[in-house]
């Protein structure tokens, strides 16, 4: 392979801190006129225009941006592929609405062509919308997590995927068992995990759907393979978490119940969490497990408002998460115009530094990824994104009036969605143009 080199001039934005840690102005770094250098698939400068431009070769490929803002690539933390051809279902809450949609449309997925067209389909979304990384639930099926990272190893993607494991509670023709579930996903590990940028989440849907065999065999995985990821819905909806007390008398409660089977670790992230009590937040910050925060999927399935600053006073991980299609949009620009408004009905603020935080670095601490994406530091992954200030009439004309970065970012952040995103590199190469 020939040494590719390149740099890309813009405005340019990103996160280096938490800004509940170390207030706002100490959280990020801005260029007005910046400068990232890219070689090989990994950034290799960053900095202000004036101060690089001088010690690059004369022949380097320079591309400019006018009017538009360079962001490292977004991170979801929570999201179905199967879900796609169901997203914007009307009128349920989540346990009726799995059954009245999610899981006859997750059946199709037994059918290998159907995998394949839906994982295409999905990555464009998400690579348009400018995820560049997602922690991605599969179906039942095998074949829907051979198809997505198939679809994600062509195009050189950070993703991280598994097949659900669910033996109970769910029609026949969408259970597998304790012991297929564990010899299936054990099989989809040895063949994707660690291959190029794909890593493995071993995926018990819900405490319901799940036997104690399987949860017991869940756990097993992840003692097996000790970077795997795991992943898993809690606390999401009332009558859920009322469920799972019937199931499960001996457990003192629902985190409990995963607790008990060895699931909590540093690579765990739970969907949701927005019935969480104070001793839950402090047990899932203290095994280093994180919580992806799903604001649109939240209000659209009635299921209540997640406490941020709650997980905040616990330095709890939180990433952020569509939850397509229980969410309504692949956009974390639009997930984050959400995340605002769970905020302000509880009367909280979300600064667009946070914003931006969770929708990055958050995400990739939540993934323990920060190493590798979430900044755009050098040494990181080249997975970054080109932000257009003139995406439509009416941000154009906003745009103009702002005053600061942090204007500029919020109004992104309340007026964008995929039209925004121009551009998405992922390991230095342009896999999406508007």
């Amino acid at each position: 392979m020939p040494l590719t080199r390149k740099a890309y001039r813009a405005a340019i934005l990103h996160s280096i801190a938490d800004p509940a840690e170390v207030g706002i102005e100490a959280s990020y770094e801005y260029f007005e006129d910046g400068l990232l250098v890219v070689d090989n698939g990994q950034i290799s400068a960053l900095g202000h225009a004036s101060e690089l431009l001088a010690s690059l070769p004369a022949d380097i490929e320079i591309t400019h941006y006018q009017d538009a803002l360079i962001t490292p690539g977004f991170i979801d933390t929570h999201i179905h592929l199967p879900q796609t051809g169901m997203v914007g279902a009307y009128g349920e809450q989540l346990l009726d609405w799995l059954n009245t949609y999610t899981f006859p449309c997750e059946s199709q997925f037994a059918d290998q062509a159907h995998a394949e067209e839906v994982a295409g389909i999905f990555i464009k979304e998400l690579l348009r919308n400018g995820t560049t990384t997602a922690l991605v639930f599969g179906s039942v099926h095998p074949q829907s997590v051979n198809a997505f990272f198939e679809a994600a190893e062509k195009l050189d993607l950070r993703m991280i995927a598994g097949k659900v494991m669910m033996d109970r509670n769910a029609p026949d023709y969408l259970t597998d068992t304790a012991e297929s579930s564990y010899l299936e996903s054990k099989a989809l590990i040895e063949r994707w995990h660690g291959k190029g940028r794909l890593h493995y989440a071993v995926t018990p849907r819900f405490a319901p759907t799940s036997t104690p065999e399987q949860l017991t065999l869940a756990g097993q995985l992840l003692s097996e393979y000790p970077d795997l990821y795991m992943q898993t819905h809690i606390s999401e909806n009332l009558q859920e978490v009322e469920w799972v007390k019937e199931l499960f008398p001996k457990r003192k409660g629902y985190l409990d119940v995963y607790d008990h089977y060895q699931l909590l670790g540093e690579r765990s992230v739970f969907a949701h969490g927005v019935h969480l009590c104070d001793d839950e937040c402090a047990r899932l910050a203290q095994t280093g497990s994180a919580v992806a925060f799903c604001p649109t999927s939240n209000l659209f399935l009635g299921s209540g408002l997640f406490n941020l600053p709650m997980a905040e006073k616990h330095k709890l991980n939180v990433g952020l998460g569509t939850d397509v299609g229980g969410g309504t949009s692949f956009s974390l620009l639009q997930t984050l115009n959400e995340a605002y408004k769970v905020m302000q009905l509880q009367g909280a603020r979300l600064s667009p530094f946070k914003s931006l935080y969770l929708a990055t670095l958050g995400g990739a601490r939540a993934l323990r990824l920060e190493e590798r994406i979430g900044t755009l530091q050098p040494g990181t992954d080249a997975d970054f994104l080109v932000l257009d200030y003139n995406a439509t009439p009416l941000l154009s004309y906003r745009l103009k009036q702002s005053k600061s970065i942090a204007e500029t970012l919020f109004v992104l952040m309340t007026l964008g969605d995929d039209r925004t995103v121009a551009q998405t590199y992922a390991a230095g190469n342009l896999v999406h143009q508007r």
